[in-house]
């Protein structure tokens, strides 16, 4: 029957044979390339199922995209190994064929290693739980190498098909190289960006970071070649190309976040005006206050020891009393005001803490409070900050000063109203 069957092939003709082999070729290479693929998919994934998350190169080599391109490469590889036995096929077809095999092999392969540094990126991803990890982003790194991968592949499948030797396309490419360097500009300087970032550890994904000349202020969601993307805090994106963090600053927040405090710095603006000496009324009442009474304790013991030594050097001029040395609200206010930081839960015992008068404008006394929060949460930080500022406002008439407000409209009426209204002023007036 073999013989019989073999006879009848042998009496085609030579075109219906070739065409007959070549159909009989793709057949039996999809035919493997579905054994292989069984093969693969049942046993490596079930060993890839059984490997420990500790071998994290297995789980990459064995990764399902990568093993689903690996399969892609069969057909092209069983072509060329059986076009020599296709009968009767002409030379020039055999060698296109063979070339057209040889260019998607190529393509297959590159694409399987595509797969392979996206399988990298995957891995790196998801057991970036380590400070190792988390100071680098292989974005950048992985988009780089496929599109290397890209052009590489492209150059050896241009050659295949044209039967040629790639060095010679290589050659003809190093003549363009000035026009490949100006196509390629944004990738030559995107990527030496991204390695100057991550080789000095400035930039990380989830740092918050500050770049006013772009509209940028939020968190770094990812970091790849050309871009990072960063996620404002009104919820919208800002992509920023990545040789701009280079060529132009930016502010990143992570020290702050890392130090676990977070800075307040803001100033009270005290009517000059209501600035004073103390008296000995006052003095008593604000030695009352718990957070004042030590203090007012060594204040009052060391101004009176200085103005008795003044006494006995003066004279009768010691009775002048800008010649005494006396406390002033202000400075008082000063002084309970680095006391209640101090012992309040919410600022950082261990960080700088500071209360200073800064220089007097129009707009009177700036006292700048300047301190860290216990936190570095954002809520919780302007919480604390407010409680702190809400406390400072409405405890300052305690100590005889006031807020400096610029007068509003309501108040030019109302004294324009006090004015006209009759009253004992306008009678000693008449």
């Amino acid at each position: 029957m073999i013989s019989v069957d073999l006879a009848f092939v042998e009496e085609l003709e030579p075109w219906l044979q070739a065409s007959l082999g070549l159909a009989v070729l793709l057949a039996a290479a999809y035919l493997v390339r579905t054994v292989v693929q069984v093969l693969l998919s049942r046993v490596f994934a079930r060993l890839r199922t059984h490997i420990g998350p500790q071998a994290r190169w297995a789980h990459v080599l064995l990764h399902p995209q990568v093993l689903k391109r690996v399969t892609q490469i069969v057909p092209p590889l069983v072509i060329q190994i059986g076009l020599p036995a296709v009968p009767h096929l002409m030379p020039v077809t055999a060698v296109i064929l063979s070339n057209l095999a040889v260019a998607l092999t190529v393509m297959y392969v590159v694409r399987a290693l595509m797969a392979l540094l996206d399988a990298i990126l995957e891995n790196h991803t998801i057991h970036g739980n380590t400070q190792a990890t988390q100071s680098s982003s292989i974005k950048s790194y992985v988009q780089l190498g496929k599109l290397l991968l890209a052009l590489m592949g492209t150059v050896v499948m241009v050659a295949a098909l044209i039967d040629r030797s790639p060095l010679i396309l290589l050659s003809g490419l190093g003549a363009m190289s000035a026009v490949l360097m100006l196509v390629f500009k944004d990738t030559i300087l995107s990527f030496t960006a991204g390695v100057q970032l991550s080789a000095n550890d400035m930039l990380r994904v989830g740092d918050w970071i500050e770049m006013p000349q772009v509209g940028a202020n939020g968190a770094v969601t990812d970091i790849a070649l050309h871009t990072v993307k960063v996620q404002n805090w009104d919820n919208t994106f800002t992509t920023v190309p990545t040789w701009r963090l280079m060529s132009e600053s930016f502010i990143n927040w992570r020290g702050m976040a890392e130090s676990g405090g977070r800075r307040i710095k803001r100033t009270l603006r005290i009517d000059a005006t209501s600035v004073q000496f103390l008296n000995e009324e006052q003095i008593r009442y604000l030695s009352s206050i718990a957070l004042l009474h030590d203090y007012m304790a060594d204040k009052h013991q060391a101004v009176r020891q200085t103005n008795e030594q003044m006494q006995s050097t003066l004279g009768t001029a010691a009775q002048v009393p800008a010649n005494l040395r006396r406390l002033t609200n202000i400075g008082t206010f000063r002084a309970y005001t680095q006391a209640y930081l101090r012992a309040h839960p919410g600022v950082h015992p261990n960080m700088l803490l500071m209360v200073r008068t800064m220089e007097s404008t129009a707009e009177g006394v700036p006292m700048e409070i300047y301190c860290f929060t216990a936190t570095t949460s954002w809520v919780p930080y302007e919480g604390i900050q407010g409680d702190i500022f809400d406390h400072l406002m409405a405890v300052l008439p305690e100590f005889g000063l006031r807020l400096y407000q610029s007068p509003s409209g309501n108040d030019l009426r109302a004294g324009l109203a006090a004015a006209a209204r009759p009253g004992p002023s306008a009678a000693v007036a008449d």
